[in-house]
């Protein structure tokens, strides 16, 4: 069924609930409001924008922070009160630098059937939301992207940074510096995630083959 914004049932301030998904995840990344002209430049951009409550004015999601959201799809719920955008993150939702705001776990909270243990490590979804962005990259090209400039030049000059970021990584372990070694690291994982993206292998089977090694 095709629903149009004036099919939308709005509530006293113009505003429904705008729940906001990762496409690729299925992860809920954020909940926002948008109003009659936030939906309508969402739909005109291919971009998340939303009402923001605080400053009462419109939000262009990632305009300040350039974590833009790239909305491949919007749904309306079946009581016409309540939107989904699917998105495509160009960086974290959340403005502390975590993937999604729902990031915090409820205390005594039941641990049951259908939920996981608490997550020790955001790691996993750091590097779900990086893949996205760097895939996003490949296919934008966005001027000034150092992402896009390893694509233009190819397979080899990926393979010469990653080379070059391993024998940092080597450098930095033989030192007394955690953080250097944390920084080293994560050049090391950025530069193995656009080799990744650019051989077409997924997160998914490094983690099935993982999890094959440890059965």
């Amino acid at each position: 069924m095709k629903i149009a914004i004036a099919d939308i049932k709005f509530d006293e301030h113009g505003l429904v609930p705008a729940l906001v998904q990762d496409a690729n995840t299925q992860q809920v990344l954020m909940l926002g409001y948008t109003n009659a002209e936030s939906l309508k430049r969402t739909l005109e951009t291919n971009e998340t924008w939303l009402w923001s409550r605080s400053r009462s004015c419109l939000w262009h999601k990632g305009e300040t922070s350039g974590h833009k959201q790239r909305v491949v799809d919007v749904a309306v719920d079946c009581d016409l009160d309540a939107v989904r955008l699917s998105v495509v993150p160009e960086g974290p939702a959340c403005h502390t630098g975590a993937v999604s705001c729902f990031h915090n776990e409820m205390e005594n909270a039941p641990v049951g059937v259908g939920r996981k243990e608490p997550k020790h490590s955001e790691l996993g979804d750091v590097l779900d939301g990086l893949y996205a962005l760097i895939e996003s990259r490949r296919q934008e090209k966005p001027e000034g992207s150092y992402t896009a400039y390893l694509f233009e030049q190819g397979l080899d000059k990926i393979l010469k940074k990653i080379g070059e970021e391993a024998a940092e990584t080597i450098i930095a372990a033989k030192n007394e510096d955690p953080s250097a070694l944390a920084r080293e690291a994560a050049d090391l994982l950025y530069h193995l995630v656009v080799l990744f993206v650019e051989r077409g292998l997924s997160l998914d089977q490094i983690s099935n083959e993982l999890k094959a090694r440890r059965k």
